[in-house]
């Protein structure tokens, strides 16, 4: 008969597998007593940390001595229950969440512009809650990548600005019914149901800067019959993204369910912004430039706001603020701005048996490893569903060669990037970081790691994999594969070692890429945009051609990227209905006000991209005194053959005739009607012949002068 004292190993771990909880929840049963949870403490001693129904935590305070410098609150006695709001009450921003880990805030804020005049075509207002101190020194900054611009009207067009330099801006538009002089939403809504904030009658645009306060102009279209129906008023917020089109609806559903006397001006909105803030926050030396690595963590403890020692300092360098936050450490909770803030749980057993013991800590270690392990596991087949695996894996041809060649394992991306190190890092920009990497098969990549999580980013992040592996031309960076196991799914594209065109242009010297190299660069994008349009099996509109998305290599040669908006022609079909998408500057005026997308959209697009080669001035950003952005001026200097007054010296100076030709190109691909425009395979068309002359006129010359 076998020796029941004597399991082999696997069966002991197996039996301690299943004993252990049983034996752990029991212990914890009988020495439930002695557990201790302390509650972690949130303000200073002596402090309020109360407020209504608001818990105000330090570094926050309500009371003199109880909060940092910058960080007092209000509470207002006036309303039931009280209100918490931002420093003395006079911001009128009324607090309604604040995040310690996340070292940020939730503020309600009212209409920047509520404009209800028909006779001015103009209203203007300014985002102001925190610059009081000309935003030098306040803790608070707009979170950028959780706030948006938010308009409301018929035919109204709104910028955002900042110190009279544009940052961004969206166009909505609106049709009425002729014979109810009714503004047409489109079908019925099923009951309490409204629409998305999509153009019609209400639009959004990203907000990509951090700034202390903004202006905001707001701009009738057209003056069009939409005027005859008043109830709609013409309203400019910024809010949080993810709760815009609530608010839409609320507005939505006054408008069209509630009596016709009352006038738009009593129609009070109010919308949630995110806030961020930072210790010891300060402005760059050199505002818009790329953030330095330096820490802004004090290096000396004692002076760090950092004060639990089960918390750690968080950087929060951006290019438009530096400073640092304090975060309490996984598996902690509470306050990190104090000293006994951070608390675990700990659970005193009181547990006299050693024996006891040694089989918990051996049956914890091998049962927390398995946890783990199968978590792990878990969590990566939920990213994988999450992102659109099988979605993607139908989209790539429906071929699975093709799939799993494109499927790049996470492991493989962190040992091509040592973990994703910030040595690594080729670029930040305000969706996401490029870093370089060298996979197992020592090809160079760079790898796309977007920042944010919102499921409008998946779709563009599958869109992206989608189109981008059905293309194949030399003047469109390849897409090598993706990755879909983390939370934030990753992209690897060859690596193209030269950076943009928009930073080989725009160079802080006299000269910048030469003539003959612009006039190249322009046949190579537009020989990828003909490819895009006509030589696939389904036609492509990129929808956001612009100098940042051209890449180029060692010898300048042109790669078309940044495929995140693009979208299918289906065969049958001249354009695509979408909501509004693009770049200020180079978007398509139609498009813009009629949510038609076609692919004469790129061709307007590419026209604005031939300006801004030929006068090197910034379309997104350029405004002359009179308020006309580069297109506009462009075209008038244009009419009054005057183009000397804004192309760049180094063309007026390289080129020749051909610079007339193609500026007369550029002229026809900006017209404000689709059907004017050309096709892109014109454009490449002519563009070819263009230059063809000009090198048949510099081989003529050097004939010339041999003989």
């Amino acid at each position: 008969m076998p020796n029941n004292h004597h399991r082999s190993s696997s069966e002991t771990l197996s039996l301690l597998a299943v004993v252990a909880p049983v034996l752990v929840l029991h212990l914890w049963r009988v020495h439930a007593a002695e557990m201790v949870v302390a509650a972690p403490p949130m303000g200073l001693p002596g402090c309020p940390t109360r407020c209504g129904n608001m818990t105000v935590p330090y570094p926050f305070g309500i009371s003199a001595g109880c909060f940092l410098p910058g960080f007092n609150l209000t509470c207002n006695h006036k309303y039931n229950p009280p209100r918490l709001f931002l420093g003395g009450g006079a911001t009128g921003l009324h607090v309604t969440d604040i995040f310690l880990q996340n070292a940020s805030m939730r503020v309600m804020s009212g209409a920047i512009v509520n404009h209800t005049s028909k006779s001015i075509p103009q209203a203007n207002g300014t985002w102001r809650y925190l610059d009081d101190d000309g935003g030098s020194g306040g803790p608070f900054v707009l979170s950028y990548h959780r706030n948006k611009l938010f308009i409301v009207g018929c035919d109204v067009q709104a910028t955002l600005l900042r110190n009279a330099h544009l940052i961004a801006g969206c166009s909505t538009f609106c049709t009425v019914d002729a014979q109810t002089n009714r503004i047409v939403w489109g079908p019925p809504p099923i009951g309490n149901a409204c629409y998305r904030c999509t153009g019609n009658g209400c639009c959004k645009a990203s907000i990509p800067l951090y700034y202390p306060s903004y202006d905001v102009s707001l701009e009738r279209l057209n003056a069009t019959e939409v005027d005859a129906y008043p109830l709609l008023p013409k309203l400019a917020f910024i809010g949080e993204y993810s709760l815009i089109d609530e608010v839409w609806c609320q507005v939505y559903k006054w408008v069209t369910f509630t009596s016709m006397g009352i006038p738009p001006t009593q129609l009070v909105v109010v919308v949630p912004v995110l806030l961020e803030w930072a210790m010891a926050s300060s402005p760059p030396a050199h505002p818009g430039m790329a953030a330095d690595n330096t820490s802004r963590c004090p290096l000396d403890g004692a002076s760090s706001a950092c004060k639990s020692r089960y918390s750690s300092c968080i950087d929060m360098n951006s290019p438009f603020r530096s400073g640092y936050s304090c975060r309490c450490f996984p598996g902690y909770d509470g306050n990190p701005y104090l000293v006994d803030g951070c608390q675990g749980r700990s659970i005193a057993l009181g547990v006299g048996s050693g024996g006891t013991l040694l089989v918990i800590a051996v049956s914890t270690t091998f049962l927390t490893r398995k946890f783990k392990e199968r978590r792990k596991k878990r969590l990566r087949q939920r990213f994988f569903k999450q992102n659109r695996g099988q979605v993607l894996q139908q989209l790539v041809c429906q071929k699975a060669d093709i799939a799993e060649r494109m499927i790049i394992t996470l492991e493989e991306l962190e040992k091509a990037t040592n973990n994703f190190d910030k040595s690594r890092e080729l670029g930040d920009g305000g969706h996401g970081t490029v870093y370089k990497g060298i996979l197992s098969s020592q090809h160079v990549v760079a790898i796309k790691k977007s920042k944010i999580v919102i499921q409008r980013e998946i779709n563009e992040f599958i869109n992206e994999v989608a189109i981008l592996s059905q293309v194949n031309h030399q003047n469109i960076v390849k897409l090598l594969g993706c990755c879909l196991e983390t939370e934030v799914p990753l992209l690897v594209y060859e690596f193209i070692s030269n950076g943009t065109l928009y930073n080989h242009l725009h160079i802080e010297a006299p000269l910048s890429i030469s003539w003959k190299d612009r006039m190249r660069i322009a046949v190579e994008i537009a020989r990828a945009l003909t490819y895009l349009h006509s030589l696939v099996s389904k036609p492509i509109i990129h929808r956001d051609i612009k100098s940042p998305n051209i890449l180029l290599d060692d010898n300048l040669t042109v790669k078309l990227s940044d495929f995140g908006a693009s979208r299918y022609i289906p065969i049958d079909h001249d354009d695509v209905q979408t909501s509004v998408q693009g770049t200020l500057g180079y978007l398509d005026p139609m498009y813009s006000s009629t949510g038609h997308l076609t692919e004469k959209s790129d061709v307007y697009s590419f026209g604005v991209l031939l300006i801004e080669l030929l006068t090197r001035k910034k379309p997104v950003s350029y405004r002359t005194s009179q308020g006309l952005g580069l297109v506009n001026h462009f075209i008038s200097l244009l009419s009054e053959d005057n183009l000397v007054q804004i192309l760049d010296p180094q063309v007026a100076k390289e080129g020749d005739g051909e610079v007339v030709d193609i500026c007369l190109l550029a002229a026809i691909c900006v017209k404000f009607r689709s059907e004017d425009r050309p096709t892109m395979r014109q454009v490449e068309m002519t563009l070819e012949s263009i230059q063809a002359s000009k090198e048949f006129s510099c081989l003529s010359t050097d004939d010339d002068d041999d003989d």
